[in-house]
């Protein structure tokens, strides 16, 4: 699995795109037809992916949002940002 630090810039894969429905968000993959859902947390979090906010800049905005401590969401954070990078959602931050 991808390793992302703090100063790791995200940005959504080139053949992605998410769209808000109802109480949640879906992600759709072009390349392959794959749709995944979200939940609140994760469309938060892909809402402030825009390729030039680190994921420090996203946590930050994420604490402020939901109220919760940022050393919190440090972890939780990074350990999703890597799981979307794996799963093709998110960019390889080392291309």
């Amino acid at each position: 699995m991808v390793e992302i630090g703090s100063k790791t810039v995200l940005r959504m894969a080139d053949d992605t795109s998410v769209q808000h429905v109802g109480d949640g968000a879906v992600v759709l993959l072009a390349r392959s037809g794959q749709l995944y859902t979200c939940n609140d947390t994760t469309e938060a979090f892909l809402d402030k992916v825009d390729g030039a906010r680190s994921l420090d800049q996203i946590i930050d905005l994420l604490s402020d949002e939901f109220e919760v401590d940022k050393a919190t969401l440090d972890e939780d954070m990074a350990e999703l940002a890597a799981e979307l990078v794996a799963e093709g959602i998110l960019a390889d931050p080392g291309v």
